[in-house]
């Protein structure tokens, strides 16, 4: 009941107050927090170019994942090379796997900012196209699509949505 309740919450303040989640590539920030259609995370910058950051995801058929993972920026906020563990994979081979990747993002226009990851683990990849608009005081939408490449099972894709507020 409780778990209905804050997803309804947090769901209509997607729709009020509209920004990313997952690991997407997020401008400048000391710490987000960001829920979103299938996910929740929260992440804080601990140096100047490396971000540390949580995510639990909602998988259909692979039950909840759990990421710990960092970011470190390349060139800016714009191009990042991506690192994390993940645990409770079901129906894998290995319930845990570390991944890397990378996250590129477009230069802000009208403040809205196109981006793109991609992730390889051991038993996964993950790949991740998207939008995010900047509405004011720390606030923001992202609407994405995502791909989910178990090793073994099916795909899981689909678009999302959510919020994130920086500060």
């Amino acid at each position: 009941m409780l778990k209905k309740l804050t997803t309804a919450l947090l769901a209509c303040t997607a729709f009020a107050l509209p920004q990313a989640f997952a690991l997407s590539v997020l401008p400048e920030a000391g710490v987000s927090l960001g829920v979103g259609t299938k996910e929740q995370y929260a992440e804080a910058k601990v140096l100047p170019r490396t971000t540390i950051g949580y995510k639990r995801a909602d998988r259909d058929q692979y039950g909840n994942q759990n990421d710990i993972y960092a970011k470190y920026n390349v060139i800016g906020s714009k191009v990042q090379l991506l690192g994390g563990w993940r645990n409770n994979i079901d129906d894998q081979a290995s319930s845990t796997s570390f991944y890397g990747g990378i996250g590129v993002a477009a230069p802000h226009i009208l403040g809205l900012q196109p981006y793109a990851t991609y992730v390889k683990g051991s038993h996964f990849a993950e790949t991740q196209a998207g939008l995010n608009y900047n509405i004011a005081f720390g606030w923001g939408l992202n609407i994405n699509y995502h791909n989910y490449m178990p090793e073994d099972g099916d795909n899981e894709h689909g678009v999302g949505a959510g919020v994130t507020f920086h500060f």
